[in-house]
């Protein structure tokens, strides 16, 4: 177990044990994107999951269909889905593009565990519920609005897609940069107008996680409640726990994997979580690495620090 399933240990023991536990941890992090571009232009390498991979393959290929479709290009014949597969290549050489779709495709995995194990529903979780009940108008809207996008999100995972919308603003105005450099290395008549017009329609604040990041920030000091896996559902959890320790969503989202417990562990300290709260999100998780026993000696700050180190050494 290392050095989290350690008992009886001090203060600073605890401290740092964390610490190694966590630049572990990010060890095995930096390694994920250059595997996955391994398995996508070598498939059958059995280093992350298939299922994983063809989620991501399936998510890059639908971006490619849409942004080529803003360039003109539909229909599923053979210089479409030249032109396609391609683009999709393209895309994939990005590693922000890599970290974002494998970050989704984990978080649909935990999602679907989850539901499986626990009951928890993917879309409309007790938390969500009682927000949309909310007296508050505009609080019950945004969680309205955010149950539909999350909704959206769900139906087009089972279908291993994404909607191009759906990306964060970065990433948006990169895919978008990288079909233009695409479309003017290509052959054919593509419509530079059509991809540049797409970022005229796009909103942030309107977008899946935008609504999720709004929802938790109108929360105030209510939105600790979202760390309760049970209650809040994955998505929601996610949210609050990067937003709660200014951490990357993403990373909030891979520090559920089994070999992350130390940055979990981390993560909600810093928000506040008691052990015995924390201890009982490593248990739906079925996280088989436990947070130390002397976990509620570490101090909020003293975790946020720990944390922040790991974010400068990365």
């Amino acid at each position: 177990m290392g050095t989290l399933g350690q008992e009886h240990t001090t203060k600073l023991e605890v401290e740092t044990g964390l610490r190694e536990e966590l630049a572990r941890a990010d060890r095995v992090l930096s390694g994920i994107v250059p595997v996955l571009s391994h398995m996508l232009t070598a498939p059958g390498v059995q280093l992350v999951s298939e299922e994983t991979c063809a989620r991501i393959r399936g998510m890059l290929e639908d971006l490619a269909s849409q942004l080529l479709g803003a360039a003109g290009i539909s229909g599923s014949d053979e210089a479409a889905r030249a032109h396609i597969d391609a683009l999709r290549q393209f895309l994939s050489a990005e590693s922000a593009i890599l970290s974002h779709l494998y970050a989704l495709a984990m978080e649909w995995h935990f999602s679907e565990q989850l539901e499986s194990v626990g009951g928890i529903d993917p879309v409309l979780s007790p938390l969500l519920q009682e927000l949309i009940a909310a007296d508050h108008p505009e609080l019950a809207e945004l969680a309205m609005k955010t149950m539909v996008a999350q909704s959206r999100f769900v139906q087009t995972q089972r279908r291993m897609q994404l909607v191009l919308s759906e990306l964060p603003a970065e990433l948006f105005s990169l895919v978008v940069r990288q079909t233009v450099v695409f479309i003017r290395e290509a052959p054919g008549e593509l419509s530079l107008a059509g991809v540049q017009a797409l970022k005229h329609t796009y909103d942030e604040g309107e977008t899946r996680l935008g609504l999720l990041a709004r929802l938790v920030k109108a929360m105030n000091q209510g939105a600790i409640a979202a760390l309760d896996l049970d209650h809040s559902g994955f998505a929601f959890f996610a949210s609050a726990l990067g937003i709660l320790t200014e951490q990357p969503r993403e990373l909030a989202i891979l520090s559920c994997s089994d070999n992350q417990g130390a940055r979990l562990a981390l993560g909600l300290r810093a928000a506040g979580i008691d052990a015995q709260v924390l201890e009982r999100q490593f248990t739906i998780l079925g996280i088989l690495q436990r947070p130390p026993s002397d976990i509620q000696n570490l101090s909020i700050a003293n975790a946020s620090a720990i944390l922040r180190d790991s974010g400068k050494s990365r």
